[in-house]
């Protein structure tokens, strides 16, 4: 380089050359990316860059050097992107991580469970959702039906006795 052009090392220089570039190329960024941020992203990571390598920049060409820099740093990110899209892609869980047998033996005990309520008498098949599917209280569940908390009670052992012959602990 001669001795007569600007040193792009110089911080002087710099900031002129980064007042006098960056808005265009910030621009050109936004156009190719449609996103402030990573248009951004990409405009300071170019003048990193060019920091990085200010020896090595013809002054006369920095503007070039910027826009090639500015473009190939996007072409990485589009890249980046379309890795991570193809990797997210190709590693989604399809189904779950219980074997064949456990999902044929839920399926069977789930109805099983339904035929042993149904066959339960009325009353007590009553208690027993109010109770174990609903999540109310003994007390809720005897105000809702207007009898006692020892009928309620009553009646949910019973049908907890056939529960248990039938299908085991519930």
């Amino acid at each position: 380089m001669a001795k007569d052009k600007p040193n792009i090392c110089n911080s002087k220089t710099f900031e002129f050359v980064y007042n006098t570039y960056a808005k265009d190329i910030r621009r050109f960024l936004f156009f190719k990316t449609q996103d402030i941020a990573i248009a951004e992203d990409i405009l300071q990571d170019t003048f990193v860059k060019l920091w990085e390598n200010c020896k090595k920049v013809d002054p006369d060409k920095v503007k070039s050097y910027l826009y090639k820099i500015a473009n190939n740093k996007f072409i990485n990110e589009k890249k980046h992107e379309k890795v991570v899209k193809n990797f997210e892609k190709h590693n989604k869980k399809t189904g779950t991580n219980e074997s064949p047998e456990f999902i044929m033996l839920e399926k069977e005990f789930i109805e099983k469970l339904e035929r042993t309520i149904a066959s339960l008498p009325e009353k007590q098949k009553e208690v027993f959702l109010l109770n174990r599917i609903e999540k109310k209280k003994y007390k809720e569940i005897s105000e809702m039906l207007n009898i006692s908390v020892k009928a309620v009670e009553k009646r949910m052992h019973l049908a907890l006795i056939v529960m248990r012959k039938e299908i085991g602990n519930v």
